[in-house]
């Protein structure tokens, strides 16, 4: 059964009997090969979800590497989040790439300002800050304004779509006129907010985090000498999830590649979902009319999920521009249909519900961590946690706290560190859990749920991680493992169950995944109008439908469950395109 991981990783057999460079394409199919063996020149890879697409051009970049093609220091890979970039540099290191640079666009941004800005500005970079907040409160002082926490944060994410759009202030204060106003701002006092912010971030000598972007954008255009050593340094680029990349980084990459055309892109434009924070999937999807005479490579073999899953996700996306139509490599199995949509009375039934089949799953044999229920905002989590938690089911809150930021996972890592430099010539696992015991670790876990579970959870994560690693392994490498990873926050898979909202379930799969609340209102959301709005919430329906393997099950509430304010809903516009033929939505008695 396979767990909450990375996707794209089920892919054809092996590489038996094959050495060399070609052993990294034998594994690959047909349309993988073509991605992987065009190593020069603009290619393009759409990939649709779950064809292996890090597969493909992780493999590119390590047969790239192998043929001497490319020189492992002079290849940027660039995603977006550090899960991401770590899972990269994994795969390139497994792959006898290890010296290929994978990193986010903001990581490479900033080593680049750090190593270039005392030469040519002198001095030490201006700091980065956190986060916005304590800036934007003081602007609003100095303006005499009352704001509130939440249009603070608002405001926030307005500043982030201005800058990673390329908008000046002025162009901004045109865009408002289409644009919904934070609180009770007008445009003008918002464009105020937005200068002043400016000015005080200046006046402190700090930079935020799309200023990173920014600055080492305008020193690379300014410098002459600094746009040769960059373009010296890095003269092949790979990007992955090229629908989420925004005016500015798309503006960054040009100035990074120069007039070369050594650039691979990887991308689906039916799993864009950051569009309200400046993403463009245009630039995917015209990308060989900005480069003409571009490779353009389509993945749409699935290997991920079920032919009625797959099935299902083709009937959402029918149609739409940019959508490719993925096939299922496998063949149906039993217990892989995808039922019909079912209705409940309230969020609560819903919720008892699907605790209800998840306890049935777990009771079948399948792993907690197998299985996932997706919704669209964070509050439907809580009857869903109750629920869960009344049958005895552990779970965990994916986007919530990062788990090497628990503290007893970082006592964890800095014991387990400790303990390697003395470490002698035992088994791995037995000097591992040697020191986990000491921390409140054991085989069986304890009972009930509760802070101690919690605890033995998180340490049992670590203590699983010995299996991942190659045989032989030394206890120093263990914990070099280990601190790679938290360095670039790549978590271990935890013994439960994932509730996940469907932006933060991108990139993830499971066996078993529940999607919940498909009412008009949550999916699509309210405030969804415009037909581009509906279009993104229909794209992540998507991305929900195709995190699944092998069974998916839809359901929404007939109303909502607040107490005094009964809340009648209507099922989402979507179901009615997901539903097979003849498939009606049915409603369900309320779980006991």
């Amino acid at each position: 059964m396979s767990t909450g991981r990375p996707a794209g990783t089920g892919l054809p057999a092996g590489t038996s009997g094959v050495s060399g460079p070609e052993a990294l394409l034998a594994g690959l199919d047909a349309q993988q090969r073509v991605a992987a063996e065009a190593l020069f020149g603009p290619v393009c890879v759409l990939a649709g979800a779950g064809t292996g697409k890090t597969r493909a051009i992780t493999h590119r970049i390590a047969y790239g590497v192998a043929t001497g093609a490319f020189t492992p220091n002079r290849v940027m890979a660039l995603t977006f989040t550090n899960r991401a970039a770590a899972e990269l540099r994994g795969r390139l290191r497994q792959l006898g790439a290890g010296g290929v640079s994978a990193r986010t666009f903001h990581a490479a941004a900033l080593s680049q300002l750090n190593y270039f800005w005392p030469q040519v500005v002198g001095g030490q970079l201006p700091s980065v800050l956190d986060g916005k907040g304590r800036v934007l409160g003081h602007a609003a002082e100095k303006l005499g304004l009352r704001v509130d926490t939440a249009t603070l944060r608002d405001v926030a994410a307005e500043i982030e779509w201005r800058k990673v759009s390329s908008l000046t202030l002025d162009d901004y204060a045109t865009a408002l006129a289409s644009r919904p106003l934070p609180g009770a701002l007008t445009a003008e006092k918002l464009v105020d907010l937005h200068r002043t912010y400016e000015e005080l971030k200046d006046e402190r000598k700090q930079i935020d985090f799309e200023d990173v972007l920014l600055v080492c954008a305008g020193m690379i255009e300014t410098e002459p000498s600094v746009a040769m050593q960059v373009r010296e340094q890095y003269r092949y680029f790979v990007v992955d999830e090229y629908q989420d990349v925004s005016p500015l980084q798309h503006e960054l990459l040009g100035l990074w590649l120069g007039t070369r055309r050594d650039l691979c892109v990887v991308g689906d434009a039916s799993q864009t979902i950051y569009s309200f924070a400046g993403a463009r999937s245009d630039y995917l999807v015209d990308f060989e009319r900005e480069h003409p005479g571009a490779t353009v490579v389509r993945l749409e073999q699935n290997y991920r999920s079920a032919p009625p899953v797959i099935d299902t996700a083709n009937r959402l996306m029918r149609g739409r521009s940019g959508a490719l139509t993925l096939h299922a490599v496998r063949e149906t199995r039993p217990g892989d249909e995808v039922p019909a949509p079912e209705a409940f009375e309230d969020d609560r039934a819903e919720a008892r519900a699907v605790a209800g089949r998840i306890a049935q799953e777990l009771a079948a044999g399948a792993r907690p961590e197998s299985i996932a229920v997706l919704y669209r905002v964070n509050v439907q989590a809580a009857a869903l946690e109750q629920a869960l938690g009344d049958l005895g089911i552990s779970y965990q809150l994916r986007g919530s706290k990062r788990f090497f930021d628990l503290p007893e996972v970082r006592q964890a890592v800095m014991t387990l560190r400790a303990a390697s430099v003395a470490a002698t010539d035992e088994p791995l696992f037995k000097s591992v859990s040697d020191v986990l015991r000491t921390l409140g670790w054991s085989v069986r876990p304890p009972e009930g749920r509760g802070a101690v579970r919690e605890r033995w959870e998180s340490l049992n994560a670590i203590m699983g991680l010995v299996d991942e690693m190659p045989e032989g392994a030394t206890f120093r490498r263990f914990t070099d493992e280990l601190l790679a990873r938290q360095a670039g926050q790549h978590e271990p898979t935890l013994s439960a169950v994932t509730l996940a909202t469907l932006h933060a379930a991108k990139g993830l799969e499971w066996d078993s995944v529940h999607l919940v609340g498909l009412s008009e209102g949550l999916v699509p959301i309210s405030y969804a109008t415009t037909f581009e709005q509906v279009d993104e919430e229909r794209r992540l329906l998507y991305v929900g439908i195709t995190r699944a393997r092998h069974r998916l099950r839809l359901s929404w509430a007939q109303r909502g469950s607040q107490p005094g304010r009964p809340v009648s809903r209507q099922p989402s516009r979507f179901l009615a395109e997901l539903a097979a033929p003849r498939a009606a939505a049915r409603t369900a008695e309320p779980a006991d």
